[in-house]
Order: C-alpha cells, then sequence, then structure tokens
C-alpha cells in the first residue's frame, strides 16, 4: 500500500511537471507571435529625433497599425531604410502633398502648420533656422509625394538623416508606429 502512494506522487509530480512545461511553451510562444506579429520594443539610435526622443530610449512599436490604417501627419514611424538598418521618424507629407518650408515654417499644400514638438529646440537656437527652407521639388525633383510613399523628417532637423537626404519613403517599408517610451522608467511617456 505505501508502494502504490508513492507511485500515485510520482504520477502527480510527472503531470504537474507537464502541465508546467506545456504552460510555458504556450506563453513562449504567445509572446514570439505578439512580438513578431504586433508589438516589437526598439531602442532609439542616435540624435536625429531630439528633443522628442533621446538616444538609447526603449519604445514599443505597433506593428499592426498600418496594417489597419494609413500613416497620418506627424506619425513617428520605424522604416527600413536600408536592409541593415531602420529609422525612426515623423511623417511631415503624405502621397498628393506638396511640401515646403521657409523661414522654419512648414507648409503642406500652402497651408502653414504649426510643429509644438520642435519648440525646445527653436528656442535653444535664439532665433536662428533649425530647419533649413527647401521645396518639395528641391528634395525629390516632383512638385506632391508619390503615391504609396511619405515625406518624413526627423525632429532634430540639423543633424537627421531624413527624406531631404534619402527621398521619400514607400509605405511598405514602413515596420510600424511608435510613441510610447518604456525606458528609462523616469522618462515613460507617449512622445507624439
Amino acid at each position: 500500500m505505501f508502494r502504490q502512494l508513492e507511485g500515485v506522487e510520482s504520477v502527480e509530480k510527472k503531470n504537474e511537471w507537464w502541465e508546467w512545461t506545456k504552460a510555458l511553451l504556450i506563453a513562449a510562444g504567445l509572446a514570439t507571435v505578439i512580438r513578431v506579429f504586433f508589438f516589437s520594443p526598439i531602442i532609439v539610435d542616435g540624435r536625429s529625433m531630439m528633443p522628442t526622443l533621446e538616444n538609447g530610449e526603449r519604445m514599443i512599436m505597433n506593428k499592426i497599425s498600418y496594417q489597419v490604417g494609413e500613416p497620418d501627419y506627424f506619425d513617428i514611424v520605424v522604416f527600413h531604410a536600408t536592409e541593415e538598418k531602420d529609422y525612426i521618424k515623423r511623417v511631415i507629407g503624405l502621397p498628393g502633398d506638396h511640401i515646403e518650408y521657409k523661414e522654419d515654417v512648414l507648409y503642406i499644400n500652402g497651408e502653414a502648420y504649426e510643429e509644438p514638438y520642435l519648440e525646445p529646440y527653436k528656442e535653444e537656437l535664439n532665433g536662428f533656422q533649425l530647419t533649413e527652407d527647401f521645396t518639395l521639388e528641391d528634395i525629390i525633383g516632383q512638385s506632391t509625394v508619390p503615391e504609396g510613399q511619405v515625406f518624413v523628417l526627423g525632429d532634430n532637423r540639423q543633424v537627421s538623416q531624413d527624406s531631404r537626404m534619402i527621398g521619400t519613403v514607400p509605405m511598405d517599408e514602413i515596420v510600424g508606429k511608435t510613441s510610447l517610451v518604456f525606458w528609462p522608467i523616469s522618462q515613460i511617456r507617449n512622445a507624439d
């Protein structure tokens, strides 16, 4: 009788071990699916989005936002700039838009737009221009952003490698949208 109880405990421990293993495998599978298809952590690399985003900050990227919708003005997006490197920039122009900067003011289709996220830098520059004057024609040789593409700029306009250098970005190169900074903990915020 003692041996039967001992055997029952052994079977129960084996079942418990198997249940824990299944639970861990399911959790790992779900985490992988969520990371690959829905959300992914990213690290800001460089100064091109300062003062909005600092070098080394960690963010959550939403990968499904543009599978069900389209980019919008001033979204912060991550896109494949090269085969090896992804960039994080702000959407300034959508397909069909005419973009122009004149005296540090953004004009989209002839209408002036405020960019409050740039104010900290503009104050530091003490009257100097943050964004040099340009028109879309100067940059890409066309009067409007081509269909299926967006025009992007980094917030730190004086050092950013963006559409002024690399041209417009095809929408199918956009990996996702991001705005939530989660690290460092003292800087948790929505960066939009």
